[in-house]
């Protein structure tokens, strides 16, 4: 890490963070190079390694962005001082989802597994952040629901959040693909299909 103020290294870190999200808006993961994202900076490529040493780390920090930021839907709703139906808690935890397509759309297999371990667990803090508030949220509005039907809830959501993206961001070509396959499929939006879920779980 290079010498320089904590607020310096922090603005180059988020410099190169919005670069790689910029170009995630247009291109696939694998598409993107480190090469790219300098390029995308104000500052040479290699001034990047001083910060994140694969473009997994980079991805890994995006992801980990999205987390607090979903954190702080999430704890928006929890402060809600008014009793929530399970039809209104549905509505707003897949409104809160529908908000974030870029946590829905990563492989965090691969950005865990190319990531440095004190960046691995950076993240896993704000991941587990977001567990925790969605069970404080079901604990709070659905206080008839036992501590273990609240966590086999979290254990079912969690998962299914991240097979999410897939039936949700579909191509033409995959379309063409499924019709002309005989498939008789009815596509939904991430908060159809987020709030369908949370329905038959709560």
């Amino acid at each position: 890490m290079p010498k320089g103020s904590p607020e310096r290294t922090a603005a180059r870190k988020e410099e190169i963070i919005n670069a790689c999200e910029k170009l995630y808006q247009t291109m696939s993961f694998k598409d993107i190079t480190l090469k790219e994202i300098g390029s995308e900076t104000s500052f040479s490529r290699p001034t990047i390694y001083n910060y994140f040493q694969t473009k997994e780390e980079i991805f890994l920090a995006l992801f980990e962005r999205e987390y607090m930021r979903w954190n702080e839907e999430l704890e928006s709703i929890l402060q809600d001082n008014e009793s929530l139906t399970k039809e209104q808690i549905a509505e707003k935890l897949a409104s809160s989802l529908a908000n974030r397509p870029q946590l829905l759309a990563m492989n965090n297999f691969d950005m865990e597994a190319n990531s440095r371990h004190e960046l691995l667990i950076s993240f896993k803090v704000a991941y587990g952040q977001s567990l925790k508030n969605v069970g404080m949220i079901l604990t709070k509005f659905c206080p008839e629901k036992s501590e273990k039907e609240i966590r086999d809830i979290l254990y079912v959501f969690f998962p299914f959040m991240f097979g999410i993206y897939p039936y949700t961001a579909v191509t033409d070509k995959q379309k063409d693909a499924m019709k002309q396959a005989n498939v008789d499929y009815v596509y939904q939006s991430v908060f159809e299909m987020t709030n369908n879920c949370l329905m038959k779980l709560l």
